[in-house]
């Protein structure tokens, strides 16, 4: 049997109700570039640049539940970014009201959630 190398993430995906709501969270507060050379998948959405890797935006009808999410979003499935200045983001979030929880462990990270419920994370790397 063949070896299977598996060394990157190309891009993580989110559903999400509305697109122009969703990039003014992406977009506008966490200051994510869209990549206006992606092909159109027939449906609205947005793909956004996170360097190398990209976060694909959907559109489409949600099969998963919304309600009832833990509210720390390291208790369910989410995606880690790392951030080189973790009190920035903080500020960002604060100056629109955005609730957010710091990290459980001893790890400068918070957790939030998108407009959609969508948990992600951010860890400072220096």
């Amino acid at each position: 049997m063949n070896k299977v190398n598996i060394f990157a993430i190309v891009h993580a995906s989110f559903i999400v109700k509305n697109t122009k709501i969703s990039l003014e969270f992406y977009r506008d507060i966490l200051r994510l570039s869209i990549d206006m050379t992606r092909p159109d998948l027939g449906y609205p959405g947005a793909w956004l640049n996170v360097g190398g890797q990209q976060l694909h935006l959907l559109e489409l009808p949600n099969p998963n539940p919304i309600t009832n999410r833990p509210p720390h979003g390291g208790r369910d499935r989410h995606v880690a970014f790392s951030v080189n200045q973790l009190e920035s983001l903080q500020n960002a979030l604060d100056q629109y009201q955005i609730v957010y929880t710091l990290s459980k462990s001893s790890r400068k990270a918070l957790f939030v959630r998108d407009p959609d419920g969508n948990a992600l994370e951010f860890i400072q790397q220096t």
